[in-house]
């Protein structure tokens, strides 16, 4: 039965059409649950449509609508669960369609097809003889309305974007806020192994860039084949093995470079090559064999995506684009020229995943949780990205269009308006003082305007620059990257934050398979499990220090106190041996750790002992507080800063450093949101740290309240029940004081 759920649902996924796919899906469930009827009815407009049938009179198809308060399928849609009747004519909401000829069928057993709580139809088996369905048959059925939903979905989507009579609609999760209006590129969708047949005069060139390709397709695929060589899935593993074997000079491999030598370019050579074997092998009469077609297909795909995707980055300055993909990783956004970036939309990622993170950093308009996207052939449509409301507008009409470029402008004259006072002090009307701090790490030298406006860094991350490498940086090399990042704060201080990777930032080179990786093996565990990255760190960090004292070095993902210790015994043998052999004059730095793992919260008494401050990482404690994944869409909407349970970590949190003495600041994304920053100030919280795009408008922002008006606003805040209610509060409380357009 499994088996068979698997080759229906992986039939109606490789349908090219929703209409070929509902039509697969008819026939084949039919014929596995032996019945006599099958059909499939799709929600479009609130009415139920019959859209595929195997058993109704096939013209009834798309003719047959019901809304859904009418009819047995209405009822479905409506209780959103199955209806197993014995004699369907019995029942009250019985509703005959002449048209469908289904009068001599009686048994009826029926399943709606959901898909993260949203209707999309539901699938019907019926049966001329009066009986019930059995437990199992109904148990099938409902399995395979649940595993068929994203597919369904996915295609319908996909559906809507073909037809250029209206505008299409998708929705996401805002990451970064803002709007933009490009063209598509899309990175990471279908990749066609048809290709053009094209002639080139340089083969020299051609053959290099086939050899490069090739090289990151097997790069790639021992990449997989180790993954599930290491979970002990030796059929997955070998696999991957056999696609690498294909890569090899006396295989397929060689065959591209030998098509290619006919003088073909490198696509041209990939393309047709994978065609003329596909077709050899589909053509044998041995199963075994023709099932290899596949791996062809599969490999040829491959090779290819590393031919054109590369290149495709390479675009005209002066027409940027909205990047889509299925995951933006910190590397590929940190390399994509700024100038040609307007937006982001990915399928995947969390509202606080470093891609996101950085996104807001460079001031790109983001959504994630886009679903299906990629699978909606968006490449080089125009689009409109209103980031702020998660939305994005796939061929919109001319008068959308000018509606948001309008939006657009009216951000900018916001946007210069918050600048105009960004050199005076954040202090509010009743006299506190906030300083505001930059995150940083977006490359290997800081460019020295970076601080303008700031108090100084307080989170530079180191991890972006070893990113950015295809080997971990020397110490000179790193020296030289540090010392650029504290001369641009002139004296200010900038908290550098040792190396941390792991979770969603790996290194490309130091790969790291993990079934949990935001509970494994990231931050200060990796470097205390490799001294000698962490000394050359430490060491280097100090050296670009020298006899300064703007220099503070921050210890992340700390979950016990040993953990410190440790930590504090290299970087007293990094700071002794920089003393003895290179300068006697050497400043120690101020130690601190980031606070993210909730155990933390309950240890800070022993944490004073130890270091000199505390900063607090609102992205993972929020996701440690709440078990939920930030980088994973179907819980994205759980993800929220806002609950009522991490403000009173946080409020705590503030309370107990100020009674140890502690420093403490926050670093994590809370704090460059405009209600954010407010309810950190009416904790008490008097230095923050985020992203440049940030720092304007929380500056003007503060410059406009009262601290203790935020304190009476936190109270009432904090008897909430959910994060919902804490925003509508915070928003009500900006409408009152007119700055309810700082949230954009």
């Amino acid at each position: 039965m499994l088996n068979t759920l698997r080759d229906i649902t992986q039939s109606v996924a490789s349908a090219h059409t929703l209409e070929l796919a509902l039509e697969s899906l008819v026939a084949q469930t039919k014929a596995a649950m032996e019945t006599e009827c099958c059909s499939v009815y799709i929600l479009e407009q609130q009415q139920l449509v019959l859209s595929a049938t195997d058993g109704l009179e096939k013209t009834a198809v798309g003719r047959v609508r019901m809304p859904v308060s009418e009819g047995l399928v209405g009822l479905v849609a409506e209780r959103e669960e199955a209806i197993n009747l014995a004699d369907a004519h019995l029942h009250p909401r019985f509703k005959l369609f002449p048209e469908a000829n289904e009068d001599e069928y009686r048994a009826f057993l029926a399943a709606p097809i959901i898909y993260q709580k949203q209707l999309l139809g539901v699938i019907v088996v019926q049966q001329a003889k009066a009986r019930q369905f059995n437990e199992g048959e109904e148990a099938f059925l409902m399995t395979l309305a649940a595993q068929l939903a994203m597919a369904i979905r996915g295609l319908k989507r996909r559906a809507e974007v073909h037809s250029l009579d209206e505008q299409v609609l998708f929705t996401g999760t805002s990451a970064s806020p803002g709007v933009a209006i490009a063209h598509a590129l899309v990175l990471g969708g279908e990749i066609s192994l048809q290709q053009p047949d094209i002639k080139v005069n340089d083969v020299a060139i051609e053959a290099e860039r086939l050899k490069h390709a090739i090289g990151r397709s097997r790069d790639a695929l021992t990449a997989l084949a180790q993954r599930f060589d290491g979970d002990q899935d030796d059929e997955l593993s070998s696999i991957f093995t056999s696609l690498q074997s294909l890569l090899e000079d006396m295989s397929l491999g060689g065959e591209y470079q030998r098509e290619l030598a006919s003088g073909w370019s490198a696509e041209s050579a990939v393309s047709r090559v994978s065609l003329r074997y596909i077709a050899q092998f589909e053509a044998m009469e041995d199963g075994y064999l023709r099932e290899r077609a596949s791996d062809i297909r599969d490999l040829g795909q491959r090779v290819l995506r590393q031919l054109i995707e590369p290149g495709r980055m390479a675009l005209d300055p002066d027409k940027p684009v909205i990047l889509v993909t299925r995951e933006a990783d910190t590397s590929m956004l940190a390399e994509f020229p700024r100038q040609k970036l307007a937006g982001i939309v990915t399928e995947l990622g969390g509202v606080n995943s470093h891609a996101a993170i950085l996104a807001r950093a460079l001031g790109v308009p983001a959504i994630i949780g886009v679903e299906q996207v990629l699978q909606a052939n968006l490449d080089k449509k125009q689009l409109v990205l209103n980031a702020s409301r998660g939305l994005l507008m796939v061929s919109p009409s001319p008068s959308v269009v000018d509606e948001y470029r309008n939006l657009i402008s009216a951000q900018k004259a916001l946007a210069r308006q918050y600048a105009e006072e960004l050199n005076e002090p954040a202090v509010t009307k009743d006299g506190h003082r906030i300083h505001l701090y930059l995150n940083a790490g977006l490359m290997s030298g800081v460019a020295s305007e970076i601080a303008d406006g700031a108090d100084g860094i307080g989170l530079y991350r180191t991890e972006i620059p070893f990113m950015l490498q295809q080997r971990f940086p020397s110490e000179s090399e790193q020296v030289k990257v540090y010392q650029t990042v504290l001369q641009s704060a002139a004296g200010r201080p900038v908290v550098m934050r040792t190396l941390d990777v792991g979770g969603d930032k790996p290194l490309p080179y130091f790969p790291i398979s993990e079934e949990n990786p935001f509970l494994g093996w990231r931050g200060i565990r990796l470097s205390l499990d490799h001294p000698e990255l962490f000394l050359v760190q430490l060491r280097a960090m100090m050296q670009a220090a020298g006899d300064g004292d703007n220099l503070k070095i921050l210890l992340p993902m700390v979950s016990s106190i040993d953990e410190i210790d440790e930590a504090l015994l290299y970087l007293e043998q990094a700071f002794s041996e920089l003393q003895a052999d290179v300068n006697p004059a050497l400043k120690r730095p101020p130690i601190g750790v980031m606070l993210e793992v909730p155990a933390l919260l309950f240890q800070l008494a022993e944490v004073a002992k130890r270091v000199d401050f505390v900063s607090v990482g609102s992205n993972d404690l929020t996701q440690y507080l709440l078990a939920v994944d930030r980088n994973n869409p179907r819980v994205s909407s759980l993800f929220d800063s806002f609950h009522p349970g991490i403000l009173r970590a946080l409020r705590r949190a503030l309370v107990d450093c100020r009674q140890l003495n502690l420093e403490v600041s926050v670093c994590g994304e809370l704090a460059g949101e405009p209600m954010g920053a407010l309810l950190l100030v009416a904790m008490g919280y008097d230095q923050l740290s985020m992203n440049q795009g940030s720092l304007a408008r929380i500056n003007y922002l503060l410059r406009r309240v009262e601290r203790a008006e935020l304190e009476a606003l936190l109270e009432l805040v904090l008897q909430m029940s959910n994060g919902q209610d804490v925003r509508e509060l915070v928003r009500e409380y900006l409408d009152s004081r007119e700055l309810i357009s700082i949230l954009g």
